[in-house]
């Protein structure tokens, strides 16, 4: 007689939920991810989803918070310290695109699925405000960059969105473009996005006509 099966323990259960969810959210958006399709995928009843989520909609904020805890995670590992700032900015864009590369099925979710649903998608704005208001400390602390807040952190958020846009943008892209290797796409994101803040870190600003160097003035 053979040894009994292992019962699975709910954090597991949960996680493969989750992982499925995410699957069927990216190929099929929230509109055609249904409940039923999401606890056939894991392999569970539909009862089984209800007892860790209430709603498809609580499933889903559950998993942008996830994403986007993943990602802000990458930064916070990567970008802070003592070395070059170079360096450090590189290996953060590199585990940025490395997360896209090895979740697709995350990055689909946080950034191509807009539903057109008035509540989901304001669910998705506060999630990624909330995400933006928790790293914004991060680049805060990068030395050099002091001197573009004169107008206090708006400044600060401004820089993000250019760079959220830039690698959110240049990943869409890479999304069709899969035959270009993963460094390439690094070396044109840093290209685009290091050679400004290199600028800045050594205190220029452009100022109308042309840049002002902060530590002449």
């Amino acid at each position: 007689m053979g040894s009994p099966r292992s019962r699975m323990s709910a954090a597991d259960r949960r996680e493969i939920i989750e992982q499925a969810a995410t699957e069927l959210f990216a190929e099929r958006g929230y509109r055609g991810a249904s409940m039923d399709e999401i606890a056939s995928r894991s392999g569970v009843s539909v009862p089984v989803v209800y007892d860790h989520f209430s709603s498809r909609l609580d499933l889903h904020r559950r998993l942008l918070e996830r994403h986007y805890e993943e990602l802000r995670t990458l930064w916070q590992e990567n970008l802070p310290g003592g070395e070059p700032a170079e360096l450090r900015v590189l290996r953060s864009v590199d585990a940025w695109f490395s997360y896209v590369q090895s979740h697709p099925f995350a990055w689909a979710m946080l950034f191509r699925d807009i539903t057109g649903d008035p509540e989901v998608d304001a669910i998705r704005r506060l999630v990624a405000t909330e995400h933006r208001e928790l790293i914004l400390p991060i680049m805060w602390e990068e030395p050099g960059l002091e001197g573009m807040a004169s107008d206090g952190s708006v400044e600060i958020e401004m820089a993000w969105e250019v760079i959220r846009s830039a690698l959110q943008g240049l990943a869409t892209w890479w999304h069709g473009n899969q035959h270009v290797p993963r460094d390439q796409v690094v070396r044109m994101a840093m290209t685009t996005l290091w050679v400004g803040f290199e600028r800045v870190m050594d205190g220029e600003m452009w100022e109308g006509e042309g840049r002002v160097a902060q530590d002449d003035e």
